[in-house]
């Protein structure tokens, strides 16, 4: 192990360019680049570097903190790079304090057959229009691994879950859940349909109880922003269910909402 560390002895040194002040400038949208932070986040990029999905790049580390990811890089491919350094180096490097001292750069590997015809005949995918907020990104793919989604879409006015604070957010999830993020929330449920998907939108003033909903081989649960939910073009072309809820509350979050409607349609299908 010892044999493939690199020590980092000054910030400026060009082998950890892609690391320095991520927090103003990630690599979020960049050839698919990202930035993977925690010890968690980074044992998910070694299995998911594994399947084909994700490659690792390089690897930054807190020098204290080597032995206790050892096992995770020996998951990887010898000719990653393992970047060390000191705490003060690596908080000049990010440009804050970085706690968990653990970063890697990964790519995601783009799939040459579109997401829809990858599905199984029997799957349940969950799908996000107007998904602005990072945390509620994150959370999203940590229910549908939770819940046994078979996939993620999103619209093409969702954030990049690739984002930092998203990945780290999903725990991970976001290396593990197939997605994909592209055109309108209409387009992809008009997709969906026309492949056989039972849809169901999620609104405060659905229709069906969320525990009424009828069991399918193909399911599709549609989410959209906090605030102003779904498009009413989406609320009046597809079933709509609600989540109960005591009166004079509007709404329940997206993260929340997302969950209890998953586990729901998951217990619906048999799936847990």
């Amino acid at each position: 192990m010892a044999s493939r560390l690199v020590a980092i002895e000054s910030a400026d040194d060009p082998r950890i360019a892609e690391f320095r002040d991520i927090r103003e400038r990630d690599l979020t949208g960049r050839q698919n680049r990202f930035i993977a932070e925690g010890t968690v986040v980074l044992r998910m990029l070694a299995e998911a570097s594994t399947s084909g999905s994700f490659t690792t790049e390089k690897v930054l580390l807190l020098r204290n903190r080597v032995d206790g990811v050892a096992p995770i890089l020996e998951r990887l491919p010898i000719e990653v790079p393992v970047y060390v350094a000191e705490a003060e180096v690596l908080d000049r490097i990010v440009g804050f304090h970085l706690h968990r001292g653990v970063l890697a750069l990964g790519r995601r590997e783009v799939a040459e057959v579109d997401l829809v015809d990858r599905l199984s005949e029997r799957s349940l995918v969950l799908v996000g229009c107007g998904i602005s907020n990072h945390d509620n990104a994150g959370s999203m793919f940590r229910n549908a691994a939770a819940f046994k989604a078979d996939a993620i879409f999103l619209d093409e006015t969702s954030c990049d879950p690739l984002y930092r604070k998203a990945l780290r957010v999903s725990v991970g999830s976001v290396l593990s859940v197939p997605y994909q993020r592209q055109g309108t929330g209409l387009d992809i449920l008009t997709r969906l349909a026309a492949n056989g998907f039972a849809i169901w939108t999620l609104s405060p003033r659905g229709e069906t109880d969320i525990r009424a909903i009828p069991p399918a081989d193909k399911m599709a649960l549609v989410v959209g922003t906090e605030g102003e939910g779904l498009p009413p073009v989406v609320l009046e072309r597809f079933n709509s269910a609600r989540i109960p809820q005591s009166e004079g509350l509007d709404s329940l979050n997206v993260a929340m909402a997302t969950g209890i409607a998953l586990f729901a349609m998951a217990s619906a299908v048999k799936r847990i």
